[in-house]
């Protein structure tokens, strides 16, 4: 008896399974979705930074940006690419001293995505607030989840989940509107290269040669008297041994005669 009863469990089971499934594989087919974009508004930023490359080795590069910070930037993929002096360049050909500008450019275009299903069919069976079994044109029941504060349109007058009876035909319609943000940005990298150093002159250029100008020699002059402190005894005797030398001259002259 009980193993009797088990199968009658059984093959109840799989009866009601077969339903549910036969309800999930025609609810795509029975339900009809149109969806619509409305409401497209596009607004569009653009921002430019301005540096200067002060130190790159390798995909690691340092920018002085325009108002002094220092940038640093670790890693820059092999894709970056920059237009200095009107050459694409990528990150291994920047040079310290070369002025980059970055322009990004971000578009916001704001829509709104109008999802609309509807569904006509004869209530077969109606659990309110939440269920309802539908008989649909193709003949077969499917089954619905009933949305808070759903209403039906019966024979022009909208009623809710409780107003439904078995052999009522209703048709039903869910609007979702979903507002949506799309974002995009593009970047563009444009650079010059430093100016380079000036020439050197030509070779038969005159040279300014500074030469400098000897020191004045200062000469020392005699005075032109005697300090008052000088004495005339040394005069005085000279004179005196010049009249003895004299004398003793003469005196020698006449012996000799």
């Amino acid at each position: 008896m009980n193993s009797k009863t088990n199968w009658t469990r059984a093959l109840s089971l799989l009866v009601v399974g077969a339903v549910c499934l036969a309800f999930t594989l025609s609810m795509t087919a029975q339900v009809q979705t149109k969806t619509s974009t409305t409401g497209q508004k596009a607004s569009i930023v653009t921002k430019v930074d301005r540096g200067e490359v002060v130190y790159v080795s390798g995909n690691d590069l340092v920018v002085k940006m325009e108002d002094g910070t220092i940038r640093h930037f670790a890693n820059v993929p092999e894709s970056f690419t920059a237009t200095v002096d009107g050459k694409q360049v990528g990150v291994h050909d920047l040079k310290p001293g070369m002025k980059l500008q970055r322009t990004v450019t971000t578009t916001r275009v704001s829509k709104v995505i109008t999802t609309v299903k509807t569904v006509t069919g004869k209530v077969w069976m109606v659990q309110p607030p939440n269920t309802v079994i539908l008989t649909l044109e193709d003949g077969k029941n499917q089954q619905f989840k009933i949305p808070n504060n759903q209403k039906f349109n019966i024979d022009g007058q909208m009623v809710d989940a409780w107003g439904l009876k078995k052999g009522m035909t209703i048709s039903a319609t869910k609007v979702v509107e979903t507002p949506l943000d799309v974002i995009s940005q593009t970047r563009n990298v444009t650079g010059s290269s430093p100016p380079p150093p000036p020439p050197p002159p030509p070779v038969d250029a005159p040279i300014l040669v500074v030469e400098e100008a000897p020191a004045p020699v200062q000469v020392a002059q005699a005075p032109a008297e005697l300090p008052k402190t000088g004495s005339e005894l040394p005069l005085i005797g000279f004179l005196g041994l010049l009249s003895l030398a004299s004398s003793l001259g003469l005196r020698t002259v006449r012996k000799c005669l």
